[in-house]
This record gives C-alpha cells, sequence and structure tokens, in this order.
C-alpha cells in the first residue's frame, strides 16, 4: 500500500499515542522479543494489553502503550490492534533476530533506519512534516505548535485541541534534542532518546529555540542511503524507471530531507549511486538531465538487504 500524502484530502493527523514518552534506550528490542516469545500463543493478542502485561514489560500501563506505539511506527511489530495478532516485521526481524545485525541498536546505522521510518512516511505527523515541510531552519515550540495546527484544522477527517498539539511537539523536541548539561546532568541523562545521539537537532541559545542540523551526515552510511532511496522509489513511484534529481532532492519523503542532507552531500552519494546498489540504479546526466534509472526492478527485501553492508563496515572499522 502506498503511504498516505500530508495534504491528502483522506489525511487524517495523528498527535497521540506516546502517551509523552519519546523512543527511550531498549524498548524496540524489548517489544520485539515480547512479541516473538508469544508468536505461536494465544497470549500474543494481549501481549501489550493483558493483565500481565506490566510485570512483562517492568513499567506503568502509560509506557507499555508509548512502548506499543513507537515500536508499531518503527516498524519493528506489526500491530493491527482489536485483539488481533501481533507479529514481528522483516525490518524487526533483520535488527533483533537470532542473526539480527544490531539486537542492542549499538550502531549507528540502526538509528537512521528508525528515524527513517519514523519521518519519511506521514505515520507521525509532526515528525513527517518538521524533517519534509519545515521551510526554515530555526523553530521555536510555540512556533511548531502553531504551524500544526494550522494543518490540522485543513483535514476534514480529524481534529486536535492544541493541548494534544502541544504535548506532541514536546515529544518531539525531546525525541532528537540533547537536554543541556548541568551539573546535575550527566551526558547519559542529557540523551534521553537513542534518536538525539543523531544531532538533527540542536538547541540554540535559549531553552526553547532549535536548529535543524543540515549537511553532511558521516554516520549515514551507503546501505541505509540506499536503501531509504529504493525505499523511497516503492512508495513514490513504483512503476516508473526515472526518478529526477528534483524529486530525490526535495520531494517530501525522500532521503534528502528526511536525512537533512545537503545537495553537494546528495550528490556525491548519488554518483557512487550504481555501485552501492549493486547495479539496481544508475546516475544519468545526459543532455543536463539529471536523474535516477532503475535498471531492474526490485522489492522491499532488496532494498532492505542493502543495511548489512553499513554494519560490516563498522565491525570491520
Amino acid at each position: 500500500m502506498l503511504r498516505r500524502g500530508l495534504f491528502e484530502p483522506d489525511y487524517r493527523p495523528r498527535f497521540t499515542g506516546h502517551e509523552t514518552f519519546p523512543l527511550r534506550y531498549g524498548w524496540l528490542r524489548k517489544a520485539f522479543d515480547e512479541v516473538r516469545r508469544t508468536d505461536e500463543k494465544a497470549e500474543n493478542e494481549s501481549v501489550f494489553s493483558g493483565d500481565d502485561a506490566i510485570a512483562r514489560f517492568g513499567v506503568g500501563k502509560n509506557m507499555i502503550a508509548s512502548i506499543r506505539h513507537w515500536a508499531t511506527v518503527a516498524d519493528v511489530v506489526q500491530d493491527p490492534g482489536r485483539r488481533k495478532r501481533v507479529k514481528t516485521t522483516r525490518f524487526g526481524e533483520k535488527l533483533f533476530g537470532e542473526s539480527g545485525l544490531d539486537p542492542f541498536m549499538e550502531n549507528p546505522a540502526s538509528l537512521w533506519l528508525v528515524h527513517w521510518k519514523l519521518c519519511s512516511p506521514a505515520t507521525r505527523t509532526t515528525w513527517h512534516w518538521v524533517f519534509n515541510y519545515y521551510p526554515a531552519t530555526i523553530f521555536v515550540r510555540e512556533q511548531l505548535v502553531q504551524n500544526l495546527e494550522h494543518l490540522a484544522k485543513k483535514c476534514t477527517r480529524a481534529r486536535a485541541s492544541e493541548a494534544t498539539i502541544k504535548r506532541d511537539v514536546e515529544c518531539f523536541v525531546r525525541t532528537y534534542a540533547t537536554r543541556p548539561l548541568t551539573e546535575k546532568t550527566c551526558r547519559e541523562d542529557a540523551l534521553e532518546s537513542p534518536l538525539a545521539e543523531l544531532g538533527l537537532i540542536r538547541t540554540v541559545g535559549k531553552r526553547d529555540c532549535f536548529r535543524l542540523v543540515r549537511g553532511m551526515k558521516p554516520s549515514l552510511g551507503n546501505g541505509v542511503f540506499t536503501y531509504a532511496l529504493m525505499d523511497f522509489w516503492l512508495q513514490k513511484a513504483p512503476h516508473t524507471n526515472t526518478m529526477s534529481f528534483e524529486t530525490a532532492a526535495y520531494e517530501p519523503g525522500s532521503p534528502c530531507r528526511v536525512f537533512l542532507l545537503d545537495e553537494s552531500d546528495l550528490s556525491e552519494r548519488l554518483l557512487n549511486i550504481e555501485h552501492t546498489s549493486n547495479g539496481f540504479i544508475q546516475w544519468s546526466e545526459t543532455s543536463g538531465l539529471k536523474q535516477l534509472l532503475r535498471r531492474r526492478e526490485f522489492s522491499d527485501s532488496d532494498a532492505l538487504s542493502f543495511i548489512g553492508s553499513d554494519y560490516r563496515t563498522s565491525s570491520a572499522a
């Protein structure tokens, strides 16, 4: 199924689900393990909501709901809800399975992948909007709230209160921005969410002012970039064999937007895309037209196969 765009008539904005808790260390692995452990058992249908869920996860009810939310939107588990079976996903198995690439999420590649899962589709409205539509570099919380309120009012299928959007923006900021270091705050406490390690959002001067950090991303490997590009292609234009440079650079949901790359970094990666994609995609500059050419059909499984190269490179280093 193709992703629904933020400004399509039937788009339903989503500002809830996380219970105000940002994604925390260990949550995705914990959710994956519990779903996998109960895969063949009747309790699987209520793994996040059963009477024993608090003992199972070792946290309160609201935090369990948050774990469930993040594991689902990060594509680690597939949760249809309404007491139906919960399943681990191909992506979750790739990271956390028996031969998983990064069961403890120690590699930056895993963080980039989770960030991609959260921000490329419009599943989480605030996350998607900030990284794909926000036109400036500097923002303050109240400004985001006002912009998102305006967006929500345009959607005919749902409404959201100012208080709900404020809580969502607060959770978003806590997901990516480190808290200021003080005498009472160590580095571990400042990094409330693992995604803060990506350095995509930084505090500027006063407490409520932040900057989106655009530019080169040395910790973003070509394997994850290739996966993201192929995933974007499958969602944006699955039946076309060409993609313009402008689409790859500026289209909402593209790797350039989601990863906050600059044009020079994107161009360098695209120049080498035939090698990094094993010939699936080729870069072309013919008659002044810059575009990507799909040389062979590819699937979700093909795209996911490329992320392993970043983990092998890291291990070799």
